[in-house]
């Protein structure tokens, strides 16, 4: 497992989906930790292991999405209450990362675990699943659009050269159009040196669209 450190620009999150397995007196706990972006891809990829575990007696789940980490939901899918979606939270939590929906799928075994047993259980599953991801770091990144006038192109593309800035989309005519991308500690430089730019103008008020 590969572990970098966070700065204030990056996050942490997980590459690829893993799977792990853990039991529990007789009760099987199937654990996938699966990387999101979105809630759309959160409800698709539910939705699939639904259908693939739809013998299955719980799913429960825990999400965070967006480098502030304001976007988070768990759901204990009939277990008692705070016993199984609070738990995985926690681990993702502990790990710090973002942009992950952990699910555990239960297989009861004909043993009550009782409420202490469950905790334990969805944690360790949960934290298992973790520990088979490989954990990579990213950026968060931050997206401007402008407007120039063609011979100010020089000018602008010396920016681009220097800050290597991402250019998510271009187009030129009598009047050109660009957005670039960039990392959150590079972005306030990037916009004061477009605003010396004659004739350059942001397409909107809000030029930190921010991007995870």
């Amino acid at each position: 497992m590969i572990i970098f450190v966070s700065m204030d620009d990056t996050f942490k999150t997980i590459q690829a989906t893993t799977k792990s397995i853990y039991t529990e007196k007789r009760s099987k706990f199937i654990a996938y930790a699966v990387p999101v972006r979105t809630i759309e891809e959160v409800k698709t990829e539910l939705e699939k292991y639904r259908k693939e575990y739809y013998d299955a007696r719980h799913i429960c789940w825990a999400y965070m999405l967006g480098s502030d980490r304001t976007d988070f939901r768990s759901n204990d899918d009939g277990e008692p209450s705070g016993t199984a979606g609070k738990p995985i939270l926690g681990q993702i939590n502990s790990n710090e990362l973002i942009d992950i929906l952990i699910l555990v799928v239960r297989y009861f075994g004909g043993i009550k675990l009782g409420t202490s047993g469950l905790i334990v259980a969805y944690r360790e599953a949960a934290a298992q699943a973790i520990e088979e991801s490989i954990i990579i770091e990213k950026t968060v990144d931050c997206e401007t659009s402008f407007i120039f006038e063609y011979p100010f192109m020089n000018d602008v593309m010396r920016i681009v050269k220097d800050l290597e800035p991402e250019i998510t989309e271009q187009s030129f005519d009598m009047d050109c159009k660009m957005r670039l991308r960039i990392r959150k500690a590079k972005f306030e430089e990037m916009i004061g040196r477009l605003e010396k730019i004659e004739s350059l103008h942001f397409e909107t008020e809000d030029k930190d669209s921010l991007e995870e």
